[in-house]
């Protein structure tokens, strides 16, 4: 009596008695070749331009490289110890923390209660929007001049508050105690049609079904805000809140631009214009390169904390 042993399943073989490849194993390397071909050239570029610098510049801050004081010789932890009784950086790292806090904060604030109101229908409010977008696509450079021009102590506002007979208007830019706010104020004016532009998109996905039957329920403006629109901005703020918290950490341009660093002895600094200061104008590579490597870790543990919290929050919605 014969048996007839039924084939395998379509794309599957069985292993020979030779020990030739099943079909199945032999098609994993074309996929893997597939996959390659596409993504070889991305991740080149972001290993080229991302990890290879980080790991140079980590290598880096752990020597005193200067080339006004060469050899270079390894420290170890040594920039690192130094930096955390520095003066000078904990000053600038507490610049860093007000102005971010400040951008977070006022930008994402500013940018719901503006988008709230530009979520009509009309060219009118089309116009609006691209107005409030405007700042966002210009160069932070060409912001701050401009906003150098009108807050200098010669600038436009200053000249119409004498015109209405302040007789000492408030030195925006070179009195201490407005300075850092002020450049504050410039990165929130600069990033907050971002923000407008990520709310209207959410506002715009809140479905209408819902506002209707909160409506019908007898709930109010306030509470149609609190149990309906806020629940479904919940992506809009996870976007917003981390490229702010980015952005103010990184918070460069400006300071060069408008203040250098001042009014006196570092009022404006900020890490990463410390990090230029001390890496290129000062020649100390390896204490430079350990300021990035902090900057960098903060942003990195900031982030990542942020996001996960603000998207266990989405979930719960």
């Amino acid at each position: 009596m014969s048996t007839t042993l039924a084939p395998p399943p379509r794309g599957e073989t069985t292993q020979r008695p030779g020990g030739a490849p099943s079909r199945r194993r032999s098609t994993r390397l074309p996929k893997a070749l597939h996959f390659l071909t596409f993504g070889a050239p991305g991740l080149a570029v972001y290993l080229v331009f991302v990890l290879v610098p980080i790991a140079m510049a980590v290598g880096t801050s752990l020597t005193n490289r200067n080339p006004a004081n060469p050899p270079t010789k390894w420290v170890g932890f040594l920039n690192y110890t130094r930096l955390f009784s520095d003066d000078d950086f904990l000053k600038s790292l507490q610049n860093t923390l007000v102005i971010t806090v400040i951008v977070t904060v006022v930008a994402n604030v500013g940018g719901l209660a503006i988008a709230m109101l530009l979520d009509r229908r009309g060219k009118l409010y089309n116009a609006l929007r691209a107005v409030f977008f405007t700042p966002v696509i210009l160069s932070s450079v060409v912001v701050s001049v401009i906003w150098q021009a009108i807050l200098s102590d010669d600038g436009l506002l200053d000249s119409m508050l004498r015109s209405l007979g302040v007789k000492h208007p408030p030195g925006w830019l070179s009195n201490p105690d407005y300075a850092l706010y002020s450049v504050a104020f410039i990165i929130t004016w600069q990033m907050l049609g971002f923000c407008v532009v990520v709310y209207l998109a959410g506002l715009q996905g809140v479905p209408q079904e819902l506002m209707e039957a909160a409506e019908l329920d007898g709930a109010g403006p306030a509470a149609r805000f609190t149990n309906v629109t806020w629940p479904m901005l919940a992506p809009a703020l996870t976007i917003n809140t981390v490229m702010l918290l980015i952005t103010g950490f990184k918070a460069y341009d400006q300071v060069q631009v408008i203040t250098n660093g001042g009014p006196g002895n570092g009022t404006t600094s900020t890490v990463a214009f410390d990090v230029v200061q001390t890496t290129f104008t000062g020649n100390h590579i390896g204490y430079g390169s350990a300021m990035a490597v902090v900057m960098l870790a903060i942003i990195a543990v900031v982030s990542t904390v942020v996001l996960r919290v603000l998207q266990r929050r989405e979930i719960t919605l």
